[in-house]
């Protein structure tokens, strides 16, 4: 019996048949977008109990075993890949809502919870928990916390972190912190929460959140226009927030390539304006009158429209007609029509977008003619996404690819990451966002807090 068999025993011991799985039944467990899922690892811990996964993690702690947190495995930069010595560890069935506690619009609930029911159990209650991504059926919460989800509506709720008043973690040697504070204010020194979100598990594993929650929207208004120039696209983010007296909750732009190759087959989304223009938005207000919101929101395409900013425009006037605009915008596999594609998330100001989309494809196209570069995001937080299919698929086009995205990136301050972390996949790059001061720091604190590199080794740094 070697190292990693012998820690595998003892936890069995202590986690039971249902708490560790191995051989076949991880054969047969999902991995997703290339994550490996945990086809790789000997085995996989599923812990029923913070008591259970503290006690797991000291015996790994003292036996220096590695372990892989894994959410809902629909991450995007490769942190949560397992080898053969690491072991992966599951909190699926710690899915439990604990509490929902209406008069303070909070839920407390289990890592382990996906977000989509986070969302439908608010909803019972009139209230809205408001960060929504495409994954929202598979991601977890806990994977949600881990990596500073953004999503959809940040604009209007902020990411993940502005969604989290308190939680609880263990750490590497399974000591249990618990901040479970259901308080907006909270001043009392270090927001030791703030430690573990967007830690991508390397400083500890989440295991309860208390999440903060908002009162359900009365009325959804979505239009789609279609505008002009980028100049003009910035102007429309500012007025028609403006217009919209706050209530403006999602501004999803598409490039012209991503929206043509949406909407053509096999794509089955339908085209809500025919206009050919450069840019196309989204355009989403929550409120709490349909009626009056619905007239003031189409008052305001009126007036951008007669002043020139959008080009034309479809109001969607039932939720069919909403949920297909927002299909349309989530719709991102049509782009395996371009594979080889690769993925990349940044962010940056947003009078820089125009010159920096422009010049990446320019270097692209350079290289490779038949490049493509598919561009959307959620621009009205500064975030863009950006799937290239380019060059054969191998190591060395990738990277050349990176190096055109990153290298575009760095001399306009921008991230390298708006909202899916660093994992493996943007390790190198790290120092194009990051100070050497500030990865020094990162690394102070890992340290600290799992001294023997246990928790998800070999991630960010």
């Amino acid at each position: 019996m070697n190292a990693v068999e012998s820690v595998i025993a003892e936890l069995s011991g202590q986690l039971g048949p249902k708490g560790l799985l191995t051989d076949v039944e991880i054969a047969t467990r999902p991995a997703w977008m290339g994550n490996g899922g945990e086809d790789s690892a000997p085995a996989v811990l599923r812990p029923a109990s913070t008591e259970e996964l503290s006690a797991a993690l000291r015996i790994c702690h003292a036996h220096g075993q590695a372990v892989v947190p894994q959410g809902g495995l629909t991450g995007l930069v490769r942190a949560t890949v397992t080898n053969g010595e690491t072991l992966a560890l599951s909190l699926e069935r710690m899915n439990a809502i604990e509490s929902i506690d209406p008069v303070n619009r909070t839920m407390t609930v289990e890592a382990g919870v996906p977000l989509q029911v986070v969302q439908e159990k608010a909803e019972e209650h009139g209230l809205m928990f408001p960060l929504d991504l495409g994954a929202r059926g598979s991601a977890t919460i806990g994977g949600n916390v881990s990596t500073n989800a953004g999503g959809n509506r940040v604009i209007r709720y902020g990411m993940m972190r502005e969604n989290v008043l308190g939680l609880e973690a263990v750490l590497a040697d399974g000591t249990v912190v618990s901040s479970l504070h259901p308080m907006i204010k909270n001043n009392t020194g270090y927001d030791l929460k703030q430690l573990f979100i967007g830690s991508e598990g390397t400083l500890g594993v989440v295991t309860r959140v208390v999440l903060r929650l908002r009162q359900l929207p009365r009325s959804q208004n979505i239009a789609f226009v279609a505008v002009p120039d980028f100049q003009t696209l910035t102007s429309l983010l500012s007025r028609i927030d403006a217009a919209l007296g706050g209530t403006l909750s999602a501004f999803e732009v598409m490039w012209k390539d991503y929206y043509e190759l949406v909407t053509t087959a096999p794509a089955k989304n339908r085209k809500p304006v025919t206009t050919d223009a450069p840019y196309y938005v989204l355009i989403e207000s929550l409120g709490s009158d349909q009626a009056a919101d619905e007239a003031r929101f189409e008052t305001a395409l009126t007036e951008m429209f007669e002043a020139g900013v959008i080009s034309d425009a479809a109001v969607a006037k039932s939720q069919a007609e909403r949920d297909a605009i927002w299909a349309m915008r989530d719709d991102v596999a049509q782009n395996a029509r371009n594979a080889p594609i690769q993925a990349f998330d940044v962010s940056l100001k947003l009078d820089d977008m125009e010159a920096y989309v422009n010049e990446v494809n320019e270097r692209l196209q350079s290289r490779w003619p038949k490049a493509t570069n598919m561009v959307f995001g959620h621009l009205g937080d500064g975030n863009l996404h950006l799937i290239t299919g380019v060059g054969d698929g191998s190591p060395e086009a990738r990277h050349a690819v990176e190096e055109i995205i990153y290298g575009c990136l760095r001399p306009r301050g921008g991230s390298i990451s708006a909202e899916h972390g660093i994992g493996t996949e943007k390790l190198p790059w790290l120092p194009v966002s990051r100070s050497e001061n500030e990865i020094a720091l990162m690394r102070t604190l890992k340290q600290a807090l799992d001294p023997k590199g246990i928790l998800n080794p070999g991630k960010i740094f």
